[in-house]
């Protein structure tokens, strides 16, 4: 259905979420090195519990080593310097959204590499930063979900 690609992600429980979300979702996550953590860190196995072994999860060593793997039909990028909603796009199977580490989120020649299209963010009020990376994902894997009426859902 969907790709769900962590640049460099930092923080065991947050990507550990992200494995429970895609799990439950039916999204493929993939982890972009390097890895702020082992993968068997005992707060990522807590965070996603036994979530893991149904979880499709793929580890590349770069970004292009990503692109070169899943191919995707599009790539948004989620920037809190984008300007257009996440919310104001109509995803399509086989897209790809992409989250930067959580302390600095994506690098400028990453969204200057990127049209401004295929930049996204997530609403917030002024002087907001950013969300959690977990709570931004599935804010944006629950729409793109949505927007397919949730194909595959019991």
């Amino acid at each position: 259905m969907f790709h769900v690609a962590l640049i460099q992600p930092e923080i065991p429980p947050n990507t550990g979420n992200v494995i429970r979300l895609c799990a439950n979702a039916g999204v493929r996550l993939h982890l972009v090195h390097p890895l702020g953590f082992v993968m068997d860190d005992s707060r990522l196995r807590r965070a996603g519990l036994d979530y893991r072994e149904w979880a499709r999860v793929e580890e590349h060593a770069d970004i292009p080593a990503l692109l070169a793997a899943i191919r995707p039909r599009r790539l948004f990028a989620l920037s809190s310097k984008a300007s257009i909603g996440y919310h104001q796009v109509r995803f399509q199977p086989d897209d790809c959204f992409v989250f930067g580490p959580e302390t600095r989120g994506l690098d400028a020649a990453m969204l200057e590499a990127l049209a401004p299209t295929a930049m996204l963010r997530i609403p917030m009020v002024p002087q907001s930063r950013s969300l959690n990376l977990s709570n931004a994902v599935a804010v944006v894997v629950y729409e793109a979900w949505r927007q397919q009426g949730f194909a595959g859902a019991v």
